[in-house]
């Protein structure tokens, strides 16, 4: 195993997984292709054996060639067993495992064995459904990797925190490899390859779809919708006026397989009032927003729709579960609960004229509590807060660490 040099680190997510390390606990590492898993690894064997040169380091990645013999438990179990040592602590890290079929089953059995820390890696969220969810109940613990946030992309790129460096963030997302690249069309020409890469083989494949021309225009349809309230029927209904028939419940299904791959995320609708969940509607944000661009192009009108985009992964990156808020007519951009606590969230482009001020920060007033909330804009505003509502600007909220 060559480890590179120079791994630029990502410690926010180094310290959630260390009070974990040498626990009897399988650690899954998740999240979309190429956002980092892998030099996660990296960094967190460097500081096993920063604490203990002697560990017994065992790593293998499913995308290399080497290890392509490893096809199922059986294989997996069998390489493995041959690399540990007895009497020792075994550091296991097995890369991309969901390609490995029925894994779960190994996973089980190096778990039986308490000198064994498990490490693993995936790039689809199903891989914590069904049969692993079943065999491994209780035993292991996720951490969802995303790309960049804006303050990690400034440290990668090296790069002043200011308003054209913030543009160059939502034009070009934050997948970490952007360092290696100009960030012009040379950017874009390897983020569409790692869009195919995703689509292609994350879903088309992994799914057996037939209709992989449907897929790519319901990705465009998302893609330039970004933030909009949709049904599957709406979307089905839209696209029927665009020539192309689909069923509702084959759109949920497509969906379901780009949010399983974190090509997009789907965010429910919660009923301030009523307290519930509702169960049609949603709105959908792109993992990468870089992706997002390469697939549709980046245009000055789409700034609003890459605003809430950006917002919404930031408050992800920063631990938040996220619903989009709904109080009789009125909506919420996001409700955002971490630790049983809440902040609330509205997203507008400017605050300008007097109606506008009114809109955003009326609807806050109306939540009948005491937690934060805020109004996030992409402009300075001449104040701080609105009847005790507080006012940031976007490039003030991405600096958020806590």
């Amino acid at each position: 195993m060559n480890i590179p040099a120079n791994i630029l680190k990502r410690n926010k997510y180094i310290f959630k997984i260390q009070p974990f390390i040498r626990k009897n606990l399988i650690k899954v590492l998740t999240g979309q292709r190429r956002v980092g898993k892998s030099y996660l690894v990296f960094q967190l064997i460097n500081y096993i054996l920063e604490q203990d040169k002697d560990s017994n380091i065992i790593y293998m990645n499913k995308e290399d060639l080497q290890f392509d013999f490893i096809k199922n438990a059986t294989d997996l179990n069998d390489y493995i067993i041959s690399k540990i040592k007895p009497n020792a602590l075994n550091y296991i890290f097995i890369d991309e495992i969901q390609d490995i079929v029925d894994f779960e089953k190994a996973l089980r059995s190096f778990l039986l064995d308490q000198n064994n820390d498990i490490y693993i890696t995936g790039s689809n969220a199903k891989m914590l459904s069904g049969e692993l969810a079943t065999y491994l109940s209780g035993r292991y613990v996720e951490f969802t990797i995303y790309s960049l946030s804006y303050s990690e992309f400034l440290q990668f790129h090296k790069l002043d925190n200011n308003d054209k460096n913030m543009d160059h963030y939502f034009k070009y997302g934050g997948l970490p490899y952007l360092i290696n690249l100009a960030l012009n069309e040379q950017a874009f020409e390897y983020l569409n390859s790692i869009y195919t890469t995703i689509l292609f083989r994350d879903v088309v494949s992994r799914y057996n779809l037939r209709n992989s021309n449907f897929l790519e225009k319901l990705v465009l349809f998302l893609a330039d919708n970004i933030g909009s309230l949709f049904s599957a029927k709406k979307i089905s209904d839209f696209l029927k006026s665009q020539q192309t028939k689909i069923a509702p419940n084959q759109i949920q299904t497509y969906t379901k397989y780009l949010v399983n791959a974190y090509v997009i995320h789907e965010v429910d609708r919660y009923d301030i009032i009523g307290k519930r969940i509702f169960e049609t509607g949603s709105k959908f944000y792109f993992e990468n927003t870089g992706i997002r661009n390469a697939i549709i192009g980046y245009k000055p009108q789409d700034l609003g729709k890459l605003l809430e985009n950006v917002v919404y992964n930031h408050l992800l990156y920063l631990g938040y579960k996220i619903k989009v808020g709904t109080m009789n007519t009125k909506e919420i951009d996001f409700i955002a609960e971490r630790n049983n606590e809440f902040i609330y969230i509205q997203i507008a482009l400017k605050l300008d004229d007097e109606a506008t001020i009114k809109r955003e920060f009326e609807n806050l007033l109306q939540i009948a509590n005491n937690y934060p909330k805020y109004v996030i804009t992409n402009t300075q505003f001449n104040g701080n807060t609105y009847r005790g509502i507080q006012h940031v600007y976007i490039r003030d909220f991405l600096m958020w660490e806590q």
